[in-house]
């Protein structure tokens, strides 16, 4: 008999972003899995049916983004409904929201196996009683939850130090991350040739010196940090940035106008081709301020890019100082730059051939999956 198993997360980009192939390994290997989320994003609704299709069923229950009091009860007494037509032997969710709702609907319908897939804190960073309302959440939820699973070992030991959980519920799958890297797709031998392709097609010479960033761009991933450290160089680099600008006033309007106009700066949009992306560029710098983890940190070291990366929780698992990236503090002014300028100067080559075996070794998404199938079987054993 199928092991019945449901995923919750706030929005479908989060199934498509990190659950896809272990969700697909799960049904392959005698799990009925069940997808809820909200319809926000219709084209990524869309991409999620289109690629479980066969693997999982899905079913949408809208879920509050922001704080909601009312929207909060609704999606909870939703999802209890859900939950106690389906009887599901173990229910898992990720991201704030979605997690408080799902784990107080799973402990109120009576699942005896509640799985936390722990991304990050989102309070870090946040004061006053929005950080003390957004850390009371966290602790309901790991309070409400049977299992804790921790993306990264340094956000384990940040939340036994905050005592957000306890530390009999908590551990980490293999080394971390939510889903790995495929291999496959993110491989360095087709690096020299989409490096080449894309170079030509942007105009950049071989010759160039490109620093990249991937993600958000908003403050929190310290994008202010990163276009001011870049102007100070003035040593003839270049800087791509790829990502989506966040309209919610946190970046600096001054700082991004003179990104907008400067002619070493150039920023793409979201690409589904991102792994020809980071074979383009020289060295990735991730300058966020909190993370669960730092996904695009391994997918760049699997094509061998290496990175200048924050010294934080989560980023921290992620890189091998002065082996296949450099970290900088966030509390020097100077340090991103200083790294910045630093790696212009290295071989660059040869960290990323050891970035990319640290990934092989660490955080093939292959052995990820087999590794997330084997944990939910002791689970459901026990």
């Amino acid at each position: 008999m199928s092991k019945k198993i449901c995923y919750v997360v706030t929005i479908p980009l989060t199934i498509k972003a990190f659950f896809i192939p272990q969700i697909r390994y799960l049904s392959n290997n005698g799990f009925d899995v069940t997808v809820v989320c909200s319809r926000f994003g219709s084209d990524d609704a869309e991409v999620v049916e289109n690629q479980l299709n066969g693997f999982a069923k899905i079913h949408y229950i809208d879920m509050p983004r922001g704080l909601s009091f009312f929207g909060s009860i609704k999606a909870i007494h939703k999802l209890k409904r859900f939950f106690k037509k389906e009887k599901f032997d173990l229910i898992q969710y990720s991201t704030p929201n979605a997690s408080l709702y799902a784990s107080t609907a799973a402990l109120f319908t009576g699942c005896k196996i509640r799985n936390y897939h722990l991304m990050g804190f989102r309070f870090l960073g946040e004061k006053g009683i929005y950080g003390f309302i957004l850390k009371l959440m966290e602790k309901i939820t790991c309070l409400f939850s049977t299992n804790i699973e921790c993306v990264s070992r340094s956000n384990l030991e940040l939340g036994l130090n905050l005592k957000i959980f306890n530390e009999k519920k908590a551990t980490v799958v293999w080394n971390g991350s939510s889903g790995g890297v495929d291999c496959k797709r993110f491989d360095i031998k087709k690096r020299e040739a989409w490096r080449a392709g894309l170079r030509k097609d942007l105009g950049y010479s071989e010759s160039d010196f490109i620093y990249g960033y991937v993600g958000r761009i908003t403050r929190d991933k310290g994008i202010n940090e990163l276009i001011e450290a870049f102007l100070s160089l003035n040593n003839g680099a270049k800087l791509f940035i790829i990502g989506n600008y966040e309209n919610d006033g946190s970046v600096d309007s001054v700082l991004w106008d003179k990104a907008l106009h400067s002619e070493n700066i150039r920023i793409h949009g979201p690409t589904d081709e991102i792994e020809k992306y980071y074979a383009l560029i020289d060295v990735l710098v991730f300058p966020s301020h909190r993370e669960g983890f730092g996904n695009v940190i391994i997918e760049a070291a699997a094509v061998g890019t290496p990175a200048v990366v924050a010294d934080i929780p989560g980023p921290r698992d992620c890189v091998v100082a002065g082996k296949t990236g450099w970290f900088f503090s966030l509390s020097e002014k100077s340090g991103l730059a200083n790294s910045m300028k630093k790696v212009k100067n290295i071989d660059c080559l040869e960290f990323g051939k050891n970035a990319e075996d640290f990934v092989k070794n660490n955080f093939d998404s292959e052995v990820l999956c087999k590794k997330i199938c084997d944990r939910k079987n002791k689970l459901l054993s026990q």
